[in-house]
Parts: C-alpha cells; sequence; structure tokens
C-alpha cells in the first residue's frame, strides 16, 4: 500500500528508512550569504517567501516530505549559513547526508565561484554517493545577470552535477528542483523477508498423530 504524503516539521531519526515506499534522507544547501538558500527552502517547505529574509546563524533545520515514483521521502533539510565565520560547521551538515544543493545568485560571478568552492570541497571530502545540485538562484532577476545559464551548465556537466535555475521569489523551478533530487536518490535496499517470517522451499513430512485409544 502506498504511504500518502504530508509534510510535517518534527525532528526525527535522520538518515533511515522504516518501509521500502517511506524514506527519510538528510540534505544540505551550501552557498554564498545572500544567494537565498533559505528563501528556497522556506518556499519548498512552507510556501511563502519573505523580501528581506534574515541572514542564517550556524544552520536552521526544517522537514518537507514528498512522493516521486512511487516512494514517499521525508527531506531532512539543513539549511546551513553563508558566512565564512561558520565555514568550519559544514562538514557537520554535509558528512552522511544523501544530497547536496549548492546555490548561487545569478546576479554574482563571486557567488558562483564560491559555489564552485564547496563543489571541490564536497568532492574531495563529501560522500563519494552523495547527490549534487547546482541551483542557479534568482532566475526572476535575469536583466541584472552576471552568470549565464550556459557557463552554469556547461560547468556542472563537467563536473556531474544535476543543475536548475531557480526563483524562491517566484517559486520557479523549486519544486522541480527537489523533486528530481528525490527521482535521483538511490534506490532503499529491498529486506527479502519481514522479521519473524520464514520462507522455505523444502517440503516437510506431516508429523504422526499421537491420539489415546
Amino acid at each position: 500500500m502506498r504511504v500518502g504524503c504530508r509534510s510535517t516539521k518534527s525532528r526525527s531519526v535522520k538518515s533511515a528508512y522504516l518501509l521500502t515506499s517511506f524514506l527519510r534522507r538528510d540534505q544540505v544547501l551550501l552557498g554564498d550569504m545572500g544567494a537565498g538558500k533559505s528563501s528556497l527552502v522556506l518556499r519548498f517547505v512552507k510556501g511563502q517567501f519573505h523580501e528581506h529574509q534574515e541572514s542564517t546563524i550556524g544552520a536552521a533545520f526544517l522537514t518537507q516530505t514528498l512522493c516521486a515514483e512511487s516512494r514517499t521521502i521525508k527531506f531532512e533539510i539543513w539549511d546551513t549559513a553563508g558566512q565564512e565565520r561558520y565555514h568550519s560547521l559544514a562538514p557537520m551538515y554535509y558528512r552522511g547526508a544523501a544530497a547536496a544543493i549548492i546555490v548561487y545568485d545569478i546576479q554574482s560571478q563571486s557567488s558562483f565561484a564560491r559555489a564552485k568552492s564547496w563543489v571541490r570541497e564536497l568532492q574531495k571530502q563529501g560522500n563519494a554517493a552523495l547527490v549534487m545540485v547546482l541551483a542557479g538562484n534568482k532566475s526572476d532577476m535575469a536583466e541584472n545577470r552576471e552568470v549565464e545559464r550556459e557557463e552554469a551548465e556547461a560547468y556542472a556537466s563537467e563536473n556531474g552535477l544535476f543543475f536548475m535555475e531557480t526563483s524562491a521569489k517566484t517559486a520557479e523551478n523549486v519544486t522541480e528542483l527537489f523533486h528530481a533530487i528525490a527521482v535521483k536518490l538511490p534506490k532503499a535496499p529491498e529486506t527479502p523477508n519481514q522479521p519473524g517470517v520464514v520462507l522455505t522451499n523444502q517440503s516437510r513430512t506431516p508429523a504422526k498423530s499421537q491420539c489415546c485409544a
């Protein structure tokens, strides 16, 4: 039976699965300060956008659940601070994560350069099975663009990243981004038998009944 999709804000056990159709997966957002990481998460989780979003201190934790390819996946999302003074804390969140979204502002070449730095760090220290996504945020501000889509696409292709441009303000490609990640996540290992159930192809000889005369 398929498990229904619903959102939740409660914190729960990390990186575990309960059923083959229900998965919990850690996800981390990395990027320069002002790239719009918190706005992306807020739009995905709550459907909200704040024009003046406060800077994250350390890291923020949110959760959201969605359905993808007959699986229900609960994302446990760590939104990390972009300030340099919090850089040393980042490995706490990306080690063991199933997916990482590296966010940059399409209006800033320096933001894109910072995103590349995060990609290099993840390639050196991250999980080899990590699903890495490059998100060019603030696509609604294309008139101020410094990073061309083709430049980012080429970089993503060279480094094996999934790429998408997004806008937390207009919600463009936000849900699509997280859905694409859900599709790319490895399937959960199958459990042959449920605990307490033993299957065998060996025939058994019925025991002789013992009756009293």
